[in-house]
């Protein structure tokens, strides 16, 4: 279903602002997710770029070299998001902070990952908000800016200024911005891909948006589990333990879509993982995927993803 991907939105570009000893965890937590995003809207909706103040290689915390893509004089774009982790009070320079003021002016949206917080509440361009920061150092950040209200919290959307508090936060925080501008079913794919709680329906996904009732999670769960010989949706109801028409009303409710199309898009999935990372016939995986017949799976196939499995496998 294409139209679960805000198809009119312009390809966001997202800046990630490295310092020496920046987190991997952290960078990879915040750019995986928007690279799937990208494969599962079959187009390019997010952009990211690696910078630092003077280019060059930056070495994360544990030594792992990243070639940046430039300074951050030299760019602009719609989502900066600063992230220097472990040194990020000897980052606090006069220089950084004039770096970010200007910075300021080129983008829409200004964040601090981590302890990227403490970068931007120096640099003012926190005053007057709510912001986070890792809680390790978040009673000296309160001390240190009380022009700040510090929260206690995972993450923090505060107008253009996004604070969040560490690596799983970061996570978490770009999963909700996928799902506020793309739509929550595109958010389900990517967590499902991730084996997030919330598209599980495991520990921890009461706190999800997907699963503010659980029930949807639970139902994804139930179709996940059955691909190969999908069940109707009245079975998964019960299985879920509520009525065809309560778990019709949440899944619009939250993805936008029906259980019918949820699932379809599920199977699908599943499809073109095995036409990409397998050898097996058309035919084979139109049944591993719940199709009798092949010629039907091929036409929804190219319906959902622009082209055949085969033509897929050829690209």
């Amino acid at each position: 279903m294409r139209n679960w991907v805000n198809q009119n939105a312009a390809p966001q570009q997202v800046d990630v602002l490295l310092f020496e000893a920046f987190s991997n965890h952290c960078l990879a937590n915040t750019v995986e997710p928007l690279r799937a995003a990208n494969g599962f809207a079959a187009r390019e909706v997010y952009r990211w770029r690696f910078l630092s103040l003077e280019g060059g290689l930056v070495a994360s915390s544990s030594g792992m070299p990243v070639a940046t893509h430039g300074k951050l004089s030299d760019a602009s774009g719609d989502i900066l998001i600063v992230m220097p982790s472990y040194r990020f009070a000897e980052h606090a320079t006069t220089a950084t902070g004039r770096a970010l003021r200007a910075a300021a002016g080129r983008y829409s949206v200004i964040a601090g990952f981590d302890t990227g917080s403490w970068l931007l509440a120096s640099a003012r361009l926190l005053d007057g908000r709510q912001a986070t920061i890792h809680w390790e150092v978040l009673e000296r950040f309160a001390e240190a800016f009380p022009d700040v209200e510090a929260l206690r919290e995972r993450h923090v959307i505060d107008g253009n200024r996004i604070t969040c508090s560490g690596a799983l936060a970061a996570f978490e925080l770009i999963m909700e911005l996928i799902g506020e501008r793309h739509g929550q079913a595109l958010r389900l794919e990517v967590a499902t891909l991730f084996m997030a709680p919330e598209a599980t329906g495991g520990q921890g996904a009461q706190e999800g948006v997907l699963a503010r009732s659980r029930t949807v999670a639970r139902a994804v769960a139930v179709m996940q589990e059955n691909i190969e010989a999908p069940l109707t949706i009245a079975r998964i109801a019960r299985a879920v333990g509520r009525s065809q028409k309560d778990l019709e009303a949440r899944m619009r409710a939250q993805l936008g879509a029906t259980p019918q199309a949820v699932y379809r898009r599920l199977r699908l999935i599943q499809a073109r993982k095995l036409v990409l990372e397998s050898d097996m016939a058309v035919a084979e995986i139109a049944l591993r995927c719940g199709y009798q017949d092949a010629s039907a799976m091929t036409r929804a196939f190219r319906e959902e993803f622009g082209d055949t499995p085969r033509g897929l496998r050829r690209g």
